[in-house]
């Protein structure tokens, strides 16, 4: 409740809910507002940049970036299993063990993602 009043302060303001005076409402105690999600991008809206890179010892690795990081948590298990390589999500990009670009930019196009070759 209020502890002080200041000259010119209306003490029985009607309640913004119900409209009864603030002394007599029994209205329950509004909610604290949800905090906000964003929303998440769709497939279409967001281009998948693939490449092949060739680590120190001569192996190659197919990196996905650009996408949201929800959707490469998502997509690892099922590019892994479609490409039977292992990988990992790492620094906001998918790596994939081997040259798997075509099998991927394939699977990417299905799931509706615009796919870029670098």
């Amino acid at each position: 409740m209020l502890k002080h009043l200041f000259q010119g302060t209306k003490w029985d303001v009607p309640c913004e809910r119900c409209g009864v005076v603030l002394s007599k409402c029994q209205c329950p105690p509004p909610p604290e507002p949800a905090p906000a999600e964003k929303k998440a991008l769709e497939p279409g809206a967001q281009c998948a940049r693939i490449r092949v890179e060739k680590r120190p010892r001569g192996k190659k690795v197919t990196l996905v970036e650009g996408l949201s990081a929800k959707d490469l948590d998502a997509l690892a298990p099922r590019l892994k299993a479609l490409c039977g390589a292992g990988g990992t999500v790492k620094d906001g990009r998918l790596e994939v063990q081997g040259e798997h670009r075509e099998k991927i930019e394939g699977e990417l196009s299905r799931a509706g993602y615009k796919t870029r070759r670098q």
